[in-house]
């Protein structure tokens, strides 16, 4: 599967890179905001995305709404350190396929990322 990696922290990305490279996945870009989430989802055309909501310019509940808009088959796995019940909900209900709680267990990002790669359009 081919991923894109989106956070405003680099270190974060790095993590997230790793663990998606380990799983026997692709990371085929990265991106620190929901604006330039957008501009690399046009020019990568990923497979997945997982991407962080807290991000500076444009969070990314408002760049999954402008992705699924675009792209209505995109698919993008929400991760944040927020535990908040709106904003999962929120993410969910505007087309989030997952939703993960930072500091998260290794085994569950994969577990969701294998979960995404067996949902077909």
């Amino acid at each position: 599967m081919r991923i894109l990696v989106v956070d405003d922290l680099p270190f974060m990305r790095s993590i997230i890179s790793d663990i998606v490279t380990e799983s026997g996945h692709l990371v085929v870009g990265e991106a620190g905001d929901g604006i330039e989430c957008l501009s690399r989802y046009k020019s990568l055309l990923p497979d997945l995305v997982l991407m962080d909501i807290v991000m500076p310019r444009m969070n990314g509940v408002e760049a999954l709404k402008s992705l699924k808009k675009a792209y209505p088959h995109s698919r993008v796995i929400m991760c944040s350190s927020l535990s908040d019940q709106e904003k999962i909900i929120k993410a969910i209900r505007f087309g989030a396929s997952d939703y993960i709680v930072k500091p998260f267990q290794r085994k569950r990002l994969v577990s969701a990322i294998n979960r995404a790669c067996s949902v077909n359009d």
